[in-house]
């Protein structure tokens, strides 16, 4: 039977990257990410959101690959995005313990902006949440796993053209 790792995920960073370079020049850009369930409380039979937090690993890969310094230049805090990738399962020794530790993790192969740059600043009060006005490019943006429009106003608006999301 053949084996298949692939995760895709909408939700919002719950905090700035934070960026490590290595020393043969590669990086990471380190993302917490939440992503919200809904389940029906079956004692009071309402609904509730149920917040699944996830840390996200981009890197810059290969030739080409700039994900890493995308991440670190557009996206901050509350940003919405989706993401996809493959779990990994990370391990390490607790110092306290000395036992074991495990904990999933996405490491991200495309990362693509869920909101316009409006709608983005009015969330976090009109300040544009510290991003700078140059943009990536849209026609090698998938090579480099990020994908945003030239104008860094987010996706087309329905029939505008360009990539939809397909569901």
């Amino acid at each position: 039977m053949a084996n298949f790792n692939k995760v895709i995920l909408i939700g919002r960073l719950t905090r700035d990257p934070e960026v490590r370079t290595f020393a043969n020049g590669g990086k990471v850009a380190k993302i917490g990410f939440a992503v919200t369930n809904r389940k029906k409380n079956s004692q009071t039979g309402q609904w509730e959101d149920e917040p699944m937090f996830i840390d996200v690993d981009a890197f810059n890969r290969g030739d080409n690959g700039t994900l890493a310094n995308r991440v670190e230049q557009y996206l901050r805090k509350g940003a919405l995005i989706c993401v996809e990738g493959k779990l990994h399962l990370e391990s390490w020794d607790d110092k306290a313990t000395g036992q074991k530790r495990y904990k999933h993790k996405v490491v991200a192969d495309t990362i693509e902006f869920m909101e316009t740059k409006a709608e983005a600043e009015s969330r976090q009060g009109g300040g544009g949440g510290g991003r700078t006005s140059s943009a990536p490019q849209t026609a090698g943006a998938r090579k480099g796993g990020f994908s945003a429009p030239d104008d860094m106003d987010g996706p087309p608006e329905s029939g505008g053209g360009g990539e939809e999301i397909p569901f």
